[in-house]
């Protein structure tokens, strides 16, 4: 069953700018589905190792102006004497390079931050996102600082010589959004279902109890901070050559909110839940701005969040689940990933394999 409503969900997205007119529509779920992809990236730290990062808008930043400077060359003065002069290079290799550059810095941060637990993690990786955020707005010779980088180059897809596409309009745009939406969400599931992601739900349920079970708890902490940052650094690459301007504003710590906010209302640590919360919470504020003032519309817009959080605490889609199963008599599997249900026995029993 959950084949076939994946398969059909996949079958309506495919479907959707076919018989959707509206374009503004059709944009908004080009920038819910870009934070998304983010949201899933996030969910892999937040919901699979356990561990909040308030500081996850650096990655997305740092792909974002990686693939812009790469797609537009620059030029860095290094001494008196001597310019450093980087050649523009075609927009697939930036958005590769942002992915990378967005995954070693995970890496970077990995290896420094999981040293401390808690509050002090938390206040490491926002001090991380507040120096990047600077970093951006005063090296004006590279970022351009407050004036922002423009004339960003969309995609492209060309036969030299022969035929040429750019991603100029949004149909490409939401085309493109969806299959690295797609390609995400497998490398995700991917991951959380083998022997690794075992090792990380059993860090997230009881990190002792797997470190005595032979789990190495850095080493797979800080793998999931690589797969997670570049997975964000990829959302930040779309972001910036579908919008084609990137600013220090990009590293605001409200999209690092709604990342959270996402991950939470949709269900922490299941496959489905940043996707429904990523479309819920994209979408929502767009249909309050038709009938209500910017006033009510935050209202509105909290209150819908707290009665969530209030009645489905685990999250909508393992509500969901657990309504589906009481209704048609399903059997409920025995937790692990995607179910957002706690896993630990056999966790800790694959812990040693997955060393």
């Amino acid at each position: 069953m959950n084949r076939w409503l994946t398969w059909a969900w996949v079958a309506f997205l495919l479907t959707l700018p076919l018989w959707m007119e509206d374009q503004y529509f059709l944009h908004i779920l080009i920038t819910s589905g870009i934070f998304t992809i983010a949201a899933m990236s996030l969910n892999l730290l937040l919901g699979y190792t356990g561990q909040l990062s308030l500081g996850h808008v650096a990655f997305f930043g740092i792909g974002a102006y990686t693939s812009a400077l790469v797609s537009l060359g620059f030029d860095l003065e290094l001494t008196d004497t001597y310019t450093f002069v980087f050649a523009p290079r075609p927009v697939w290799v930036a958005f590769v390079a942002g992915i990378v550059v967005a995954g070693m810095s995970g890496w970077l941060i990995g290896k420094i931050s999981f040293k401390v637990r808690g509050a002090y993690f938390v206040i490491v990786t926002i001090s991380f996102a507040e120096v990047v955020r600077l970093v951006a707005l005063n090296w004006v010779d590279l970022t351009e600082g407050p004036m922002a980088l423009n004339n960003i180059p969309p995609f492209t897809l060309a036969v030299p010589g022969v035929w040429e596409l750019a991603f100029f309009h949004k149909l490409p745009n939401y085309y493109l959004v969806l299959a690295v939406a797609i390609v995400s969400y497998v490398t995700v599931r991917r991951l959380v279902h083998s022997r690794i992601g075992r090792a990380m739900i059993a860090l997230r349920e009881n990190e002792p109890l797997a470190a005595s079970a032979g789990v190495d708890v850095t080493r797979y902490l800080v793998l999931a901070a690589i797969v997670s940052a570049a997975m964000a650094g990829a959302a930040g690459g779309l972001y910036t050559h579908y919008i084609r301007i990137v600013d220090p504003d990009v590293f605001l710590f409200i999209y690092t909110v709604t990342m959270v906010i996402m991950v939470i209302t949709g269900g922490k640590g299941t496959l489905a839940g940043p996707i429904v919360g990523g479309l819920i919470f994209g979408i929502l504020p767009e249909v309050l701005r038709e009938f209500a003032s910017p006033e009510v519309q935050w209202i509105i817009y909290g209150v819908f969040m707290i009665m969530i959080v209030f009645f489905l605490p685990n999250g909508i889609v393992p509500a969901l689940s657990a309504w589906w199963n009481d209704r048609f008599g399903a059997t409920p599997s025995a937790g692990g990933p995607g179910t957002g249900l706690p896993d630990l026995e056999a966790a800790t029993r694959t812990a040693g394999e997955a060393t």
